[in-house]
């Protein structure tokens, strides 16, 4: 699929937002008082600056609103009214902290676990699509929860927690991209069963629908060379957790050995992050001849 960025910076900020509103909520760091302050700021800019940007990819933004409306059936919708429903609960644990020097710990429980819920929300809006093969697994929500949870962590400064969590992450990744090379396959949807003319042979295209773009090829069908994939899946890996990992692990811990690992890991976030979409096999892309499976 189309890698669009709007949507990678609000699932990749989001989730660090909210994976820190979350050990915020449950008390790591304890903070208050301007430290508190500075540490909500971040998270708070992060999450609601992530939601910000998901606006830009819809069609109608102004139309946004009705994204509520549906939370009985959409997990779109779901993960709406949870966000605003966490960001209001921390905002009032936040003021505790900061102004009142007070630790309402029950509330910032209840928000941490709503910040939480809304990383997985998030996760299976991708996760329930059986269109893209590659989401519909197990593993996607597992690996957004703890993209959210070591990053919150790497951002609250727990040291050894983030570390661990994100060596897991890394393990996670790479064995999401090996399952995912091979779910597309497993599906079973090739040019034949997508056309229905399987039964006269091996289907190809012999002529383009149409002279130019559309939608649909501008958004469900993106190809990206292998060769690309696996330098970004290389550096993704290395700068995601490994990297982090060891410079919170091995060197003394300053200041500037936490920016290090937080640009480390960001940089591999993003760069994962591209390639979740860009690496996502719509079934549409059947119809153009595009994924070819065998």
């Amino acid at each position: 699929m189309h890698p669009a960025p709007s949507v990678i910076i609000f699932t990749a900020l989001s989730g660090l937002g909210f994976g820190l509103l979350t050990w915020l909520g449950f008390g790591f760091p304890e903070v208050s008082g301007a430290t508190a302050f500075a540490m909500f700021f971040v998270a708070f800019a992060l999450a609601a600056g992530g939601l910000l940007a998901s606006t830009f990819h819809l069609g109608n933004p102004q139309r946004a609103l009705k994204a509520f409306s549906q939370w009985r059936s959409s997990w779109l919708s779901r993960e709406a009214v949870l966000a605003v429903a966490s960001l209001g609960v921390m905002g009032l644990y936040a003021i505790g902290l900061i102004f009142l020097n007070s630790t309402w710990q029950l509330l910032g429980g209840i928000g941490g676990a709503l910040s939480i819920t809304t990383v997985f929300s998030t996760s299976m809006i991708y996760a329930q699509m059986k269109t893209v093969p590659r989401w519909r697994m197990p593993l996607t929500p597992v690996l957004f929860l703890t993209y959210a949870l070591g990053g919150g962590a790497l951002l609250a400064g727990q040291v050894l927690t983030a570390s661990l969590l994100l060596l897991a992450l890394s393990v996670l990744q790479l064995i999401s991209w090996k399952l995912g090379d091979r779910r597309f396959a497993q599906a079973g949807s090739t040019i034949e069963t997508a056309t229905g003319l399987g039964f006269l042979g091996r289907v190809r295209l012999l002529e383009k629908p149409h002279s130019g773009s559309n939608y649909l090829m501008r958004e469900m069908v993106h190809v990206v060379g292998r060769k690309h994939a696996l330098k970004l899946r290389g550096i993704a890996l290395l700068t995601l957790g490994i990297i982090p990992a060891a410079l919170l692990l091995v060197l003394p811990f300053n200041h500037i050995i936490a920016v290090a690992a937080v640009a480390s890991h960001l940089l591999g976030l993003f760069a994962a992050r591209w390639l979740f979409f860009a690496e996502a096999e719509h079934v549409v892309g059947l119809y153009y001849d595009q994924r070819r499976v065998g």
